[in-house]
C-alpha cells in the first residue's frame, strides 16, 4: 500500500482543494480535504500548511475533515505591513472567523512551532471552539506576571539569541538583508533539517551558524528535494518578514495576555515533542514539563509524549507516529 512518503508533491497537491476564504480582514488560504469532524492544522515558522501533507491525507482517510491554512504572513495568505497586525489577537481572529466560516461548533486543533503558541491562545481565549487539542513542540507558555517574554530570554541567552535577534524591525532589516544573503532554500533547509539541541544563537552576519551549521548537502529520508521547492517557492514570493513579524510580537503578546495571567487551559490536551527539539532542549523547557508545572497551568494535559531521537520537526520527521497519536487521541472525544 502507498503511503504518504511514497507521494510525489504532486500527488499530493491533487488530492487536495484549495481555496480563498475572507477572514477578519484578510484573504486566507487554506488546504481542506475530506468529511466528518474538522481537524485544524496550525503551522509555525518557516512552514506553510504543507508542513500537514502527511497527516491532511491520512487523517481524511480516516474520516475527517481536514483543514489547513497558510497563517497571515504565510504562503498565498495576505500579508499585512505592519509588525503589529502579527499580535496574538489578530491572528487568533483570523481563526475563529475561519472556523465559523466552516460551520462548525467546535474543531479538533493541532498546532506545531508557532501554530503551537497560536493554539494556545486560541484555547486560552475561546476554550468553547476546541474539542481537544493535540500541540507538537511548544509548551503552554506560562506568562511571568512582572518581565516580558523577550527580556527574560535575553537575560538568560544573551542578544545573540535566534528569538532576541529576529526582533530588529523590517525596516533596519537587519535578519531579513542576512537571509537574503543566504537565500530562501538555505534558510528553509537549515531550519528544517537541524537536529541541534539547545538554543539557537548567532552572532551578527553570522546567520548560517544559528540552527544548523553542520547543514549537509543530502535531504534527510523524510523530506524530499519537491517538499522542499514547495516551501522555497512560497518563501522565494513572499519573503520571511511575515513569519518574523509573529516574533517582533513576543513582548505585545505578553503586553496584551496581562488579564489571563495565572489562566489555566482545561481543554482536553495531549503534547508531543522531540528529545531532540531545541524548544524543548531550552528555556528551562524539559524542567517545566517534567516538574509538574505544565499540568498545573494545563488542567486538561492528559498525555506527554516525548519521541527518542527526533528533533523540531516532528510532524514531517514522523509523520506516520504523528498521525497515529492524534487519531489516537481525537478518537476518544
Amino acid at each position: 500500500m502507498e503511503t504518504p512518503e511514497d507521494l510525489s508533491s504532486r500527488e499530493i497537491m491533487e488530492g487536495i482543494e484549495h481555496r480563498s476564504v475572507e477572514v477578519n480582514g484578510i484573504n486566507m488560504h487554506v488546504a481542506e480535504k475530506g468529511q466528518g469532524p474538522v481537524v485544524l492544522f496550525l503551522h509555525g515558522f518557516p512552514d506553510l500548511w504543507y508542513s500537514w501533507r502527511h497527516q491532511i491525507l491520512a487523517l481524511s482517510d480516516r474520516g475527517y475533515r481536514c483543514v489547513a491554512p497558510d497563517l497571515r504572513g504565510f504562503g498565498d495568505t495576505d500579508a499585512p505591513a505592519s509588525v503589529d497586525s502579527y499580535n496574538g489577537f489578530h491572528v487568533v481572529g483570523d481563526l475563529v472567523a475561519l472556523i465559523q466560516s466552516l460551520q462548525v461548533e467546535q474543531v479538533f486543533l493541532v498546532g506545531h512551532d508557532w501554530g503551537a503558541l497560536i493554539g494556545w491562545y486560541l484555547c486560552m481565549f475561546r476554550p468553547q471552539l476546541i474539542k481537544a487539542y493535540v500541540c507538537l513542540s511548544v509548551p503552554f507558555p506560562r506568562r511571568n506576571p512582572t518581565v516580558p517574554t523577550v527580556d527574560s530570554m535575553r537575560a538568560l541567552y544573551g542578544d545573540d539569541y535566534y528569538i532576541c535577534r529576529f526582533q530588529a524591525s523590517s525596516e533596519e532589516g537587519k535578519v531579513e538583508a542576512e537571509m537574503a544573503q543566504v537565500g530562501a532554500e538555505y534558510v528553509v533547509k537549515n531550519i528544517i533539517t537541524t537536529r541541534k539541541t539547545g538554543p539557537p544563537i548567532f552572532p551578527k552576519g553570522e546567520y548560517g551558524t544559528a540552527f544548523n551549521p553542520d547543514m549537509k548537502e543530502d535531504l534527510p529520508s523524510w523530506l524530499t528535494q519537491q517538499d522542499l521547492a514547495y516551501f522555497v517557492s512560497k518563501f522565494e514570493k513572499t519573503g520571511f518578514t511575515g513569519g518574523l513579524n509573529y516574533y517582533r510580537n513576543f513582548n505585545k503578546n505578553w503586553e496584551l495576555t496581562a488579564p489571563w495571567s495565572g489562566a489555566k487551559i482545561k481543554v482536553p490536551v495531549k503534547f508531543i515533542a522531540g528529545e531532540l527539539d531545541s524548544v524543548y532542549t531550552s528555556l528551562g523547557m524539559k524542567d517545566y514539563i517534567e516538574s509538574g508545572g505544565f499540568k498545573e497551568d494545563v488542567p486538561g494535559l492528559e498525555e506527554v509524549i516525548i519521541q527518542p531521537g527526533v528533533a523540531h520537526f516532528n510532524n514531517q520527521e514522523t509523520p506516520h507516529d504523528i498521525t497515529n497519536h492524534i487519531y489516537n487521541f481525537i478518537t476518544k472525544f
